[in-house]
């Protein structure tokens, strides 16, 4: 079993400062939550990079995952943020052909240096 947070895009990051040991996962909400198709909120891409610094100061081990607005244009620009996870829901199932848009993604991924 693992513990996560989800942090809606005007939830302040405050609350890690009491919880950083007790989590496995934090999942920021790149979108408000509610309806698939919407677009990615820019000011995420800071709030990922925040908690990543916080991540790797803390010593947890501790995934960051995105969701929300996740596409092939955009994910490489999210994962060099500081995310490790991705949820994309309409980005690929929107698509004819599902495996195409996940190879892509995979793609963009790839070219991200982690380090």
């Amino acid at each position: 079993c693992k513990a996560g947070l989800v942090f809606n895009p005007a939830t302040s990051l405050s609350y890690l400062d009491y919880v950083m040991d007790k989590l496995d996962v934090i999942l920021l909400m790149s979108v408000n939550p509610g309806f698939g198709g919407q677009s990615f909120i820019p000011q995420t891409l800071d709030k990922l990079r925040e908690v990543r610094q916080r991540i790797d100061a803390s010593g947890y081990d501790i995934r960051l995952e995105v969701d929300g607005g996740v596409k092939a244009s955009n994910i490489g620009e999210i994962a060099a943020a500081g995310a490790d996870m991705f949820v994309a829901g309409s980005a690929i199932f929107g698509q004819p052909d599902y495996k195409k848009v996940i190879d892509q993604m995979r793609s963009e991924l790839a070219k991200v240096s982690h380090g």
